[in-house]
């Protein structure tokens, strides 16, 4: 065998002795050719060094063997987490996961589908943007020619979804908060998706369940992702105004939360559960810093790793209808998970 560069796949079909269409079978799936014929492209490719484009390989697919996640933020931990459990199931299942991040704004989140599509990909794992995007016409488009799954966010009723039960969530915040301390003020948070408008409809669905007046913190309209800058500044501003509402603070979710800490901290507000507290303060989602800032945040929290996995898992079964899984939530179009109460010095 020649010891030459190897520099495409024509050249290693010919060094190895085969055809350039068997080569290519093997790289799409070794299994789907010959033990014998295995073994000597095996032993080729440690003779040469030679390793495929395997880019190149799937776009001369018919349907490659990409699969496109798309979130509203690459540095947000919460999608972190469903990054690294999404793209270990695909890339087990032998695909190849490419990431693009929104950053929160429509016209990114399009040209990330307008990429996608190029690409030719299999399937699309998505955590859209707010819900009155003028680009929503494109999403619609790619969902009736490609498979995809969206994932904390839902896009519409009809598309397969894979989320938090906000109703169920919010509830369990809301009713340990009522049941310990002051009627909870509900803090809201950016309005970036549809979270916004179901958290704080469970809010109020729970204090009026309750024989409560819910209580919404006046605080200004936004649709910033950064939701710590703007939860610390609104907090300020509720401050220099006299102050919040009522003693106990739910935060729409965690990062909100730690704006809305940060501020009371340095205004000298001593938050906790002690008598001596001027202040409680919850959130939602329970991300990765909630347990080590100070106090420590009570929370509830999504099971991201379970959300990831039923996601990918959702879309490999669009991808192969051969494919059975003993998972009865996977009869279902929309999943909604359970969050559990996680109880800290904060609240």
């Amino acid at each position: 065998m020649t010891r030459k560069r190897i520099r495409t796949m024509e050249e290693f079909a010919k060094a190895v002795g085969l055809s350039r269409p068997t080569v290519s079978k093997y790289f799409q799936d070794p299994s789907s050719v010959r033990v014998k014929v295995r073994e000597k492209i095996d032993a080729g490719l440690a003779e040469t060094g030679f390793r495929p484009n395997l880019f190149a390989v799937n776009l001369n697919r018919r349907r490659s063997k990409i699969i496109g996640l798309v979130f509203p933020s690459s540095l947000d931990p919460f999608y972190m987490g469903l990054r690294r459990r999404i793209e270990a199931e695909a890339t087990a299942a032998g695909y190849l996961p490419f990431v693009f991040s929104s950053d929160g704004r429509a016209e990114l989140e399009a040209e990330a589908i307008e990429t996608l599509t190029s690409l030719n990909v299999a399937g699309v794992i998505m955590a859209p943007v707010g819900g009155h995007s003028a680009h929503h016409d494109k999403v619609r488009a790619l969902a009736r020619n490609i498979p995809i799954v969206f994932i904390d966010a839902p896009f519409d009723a009809e598309e397969a979804f894979v989320g938090t039960n906000n109703a169920q969530s919010m509830a369990l915040i809301t009713d340990y908060l009522t049941r310990s301390g002051d009627r909870p003020g509900y803090f809201d948070m950016p309005a970036v998706n549809s979270n916004t408008v179901e958290r704080r409809a469970a809010y109020i669905a729970t204090m009026e369940r309750r024989g409560l007046e819910p209580l919404l913190i006046p605080v200004e309209h936004s649709e910033s992702w950064e939701f710590e800058r703007y939860a610390f500044e609104q907090t300020n501003k509720v401050l220099a105004a006299g102050g919040f509402p009522s003693k106990t603070v739910l935060c729409g979710n965690d990062r909100v939360a730690f704006g809305v800490l940060a501020a009371a901290n340095q205004a000298g507000l001593k938050v906790g559960i002690g008598p001596d507290s001027d202040l409680r303060v919850a959130g939602h989602d329970d991300q990765p810093l909630s347990e080590y800032i100070w106090p420590p945040l009570t929370t509830v929290s999504q099971n991201t790793t379970e959300m990831g996995r039923l996601a990918i898992t959702l879309l490999l079964s669009k991808l192969d209808s051969s494919r059975v899984f003993d998972d009865p939530r996977m009869q279902g179009q929309h999943i909604l998970l359970n969050a559990e109460l996680v109880l800290r010095g904060s609240a």
